[in-house]
Parts: C-alpha cells; sequence; structure tokens
C-alpha cells in the first residue's frame, strides 16, 4: 500500500478469490481514516463449486457487520466466477452467480457489475 500510496499508478486492481464468496473493496493506505484516498480496487472471487450451494449472504458474515465496513462495495456467498474485461479507458467486473450447484441446469446471471475508469482509482457500479 506504501507505493500504490507513493507512485499513484493510474488505477492498479487487485484480483483474488476462493475464500467462498464474492467481495469488491476499496484499498486505502489507512482504513481508520475515513477521508484517506481509495488508492486501489479489489475483486474476489467465490469457489465455483466448493462448499455447496452457497447463498445470497453467508451466515458468516452478519449484514450488520458487513454494513460497518466503510470500504467494502459488495458482497456475496452465491458460488460462480468473476469475468474481467480490460482495455486502455475501462477494467470491468462482472459476478456471475448460480443459484445453486447440486444438480444440473443452473441459470447463470450477473448478480453484480463493476467498473474502474483510468485515473480514477475505486470501483464504481455498473
Amino acid at each position: 500500500m506504501a507505493f500504490l500510496e507513493q507512485r499513484r499508478p493510474a488505477n492498479p486492481v487487485v484480483l483474488s478469490g476462493d475464500n467462498h464468496n464474492n467481495w469488491v473493496f476499496d484499498l486505502k493506505r489507512d482504513f481508520r481514516d475515513l477521508k484517506a484516498p481509495v488508492l486501489a480496487t479489489e475483486f474476489a472471487g467465490t469457489s465455483i463449486t466448493s462448499n455447496g450451494d452457497g447463498a445470497e449472504m453467508s451466515p458468516e458474515y452478519p449484514s450488520a457487520a458487513l454494513a460497518a465496513i466503510r470500504h467494502l462495495k459488495f458482497h456475496n456467498s452465491q458460488r460462480g466466477y468473476v469475468r474481467c474485461a480490460v482495455d486502455a479507458k475501462l477494467w470491468r467486473t462482472d459476478f456471475r452467480v448460480t443459484p445453486y450447484v447440486s444438480r444440473r441446469g443452473a441459470p447463470v446471471l450477473t448478480k453484480a457489475s463493476f467498473v474502474v475508469e483510468s485515473g480514477r482509482p475505486g470501483a464504481l457500479r455498473a
């Protein structure tokens, strides 16, 4: 984070995943400082099938606790994958999920989409 704060690349993005949840975070050097600038965006994808069907919200993460995380832009516990499209001006991430993996024929839908614009760190709902 110190590197990002000092060098200020245009729109850094971190990809991570397989903690059985979908997440979008704005990353800051000091999360306690509400006025600290956003330095990057993290997109974390769920597992595709591990831990079974998943759910809209995991019982591990009470909604009140999630609401208190100011840099959290999105959370979901359904199974699926993250699709990213990148060009010189825009990074787009689509969270593709399915309501179940325990049987055949599950539909796949886009649960949420976010963009990161060139020169503007931070995730925006698309």
